[in-house]
């Protein structure tokens, strides 16, 4: 089977996913800058969130270049990485509306947490049917970031008991870790495209 369609779907899947965000985004009641700072905590967590799902949907953009055909393995653990994405709206909402409360925080880690779990099966898949020496395991290699990141949310998570502003810290910095862009597929791809 080819690629096509499981970009196409991942794709649509996210973009409803932002879409759904930015839904959430309601306009201020009174006309007054003092009203719309109180939107502070729901516009963190939308940009919070923006930039996750974007990271996902960049470094599964990049994955999917070195796909050269889709295994039914491949579809569910795609799906199961879309299923983790698609909690973000809810979760970023109920942490915003909460003004970042403990439990609605913890949850929040917890799906970060599960969608990183699932984007290295996802991973772990593609490799599988590829083989050893395919391009993506090449470019992945000792996946640094990618073992770290499960680390850092369940320290989050942890963190977020005593303070839940210790766990905000640490997600923000998960994000920027991943901000960062990964040029290991892209110089790969690159490379195989030019022989």
């Amino acid at each position: 089977m080819g690629k096509g369609r499981l970009e196409a779907f991942s794709d649509g899947v996210i973009a409803v996913i932002i879409t759904i965000m930015v839904l959430e985004l309601k306009v201020p009641r009174g006309s007054q800058l003092a009203d719309l700072i109180q939107l502070g905590p729901v516009f963190f967590s939308y940009i919070l969130s923006f930039v996750y799902v974007g990271i996902y949907w960049n470094n599964h953009h990049h994955m999917l270049h070195t796909v050269r055909h889709v295994t039914g393995g491949i579809l569910w653990a795609n799906l199961h990485l879309l299923f983790w994405l698609s909690l973000v709206p809810f979760t970023t909402a109920w942490m915003a509306e909460n003004h970042f409360a403990t439990w609605p925080t913890f949850v929040y880690g917890l799906v970060l947490l599960l969608a990183a779990i699932s984007y290295f099966l996802l991973q772990t898949c593609v490799i599988r049917t590829h083989g050893a020496g395919s391009l993506l395991a090449k470019a992945v290699g000792v996946d640094l970031k990618g073992k770290l990141s499960p680390v850092l949310y369940i320290a989050a998570i942890a963190l977020g008991f005593a303070d839940t502003r210790l766990a905000l810290a640490v997600y923000v910095l998960v994000a920027l870790i991943w901000l960062i862009p990964d040029r290991r597929i892209e110089k790969l791809v690159a490379g195989t495209e030019g022989e």
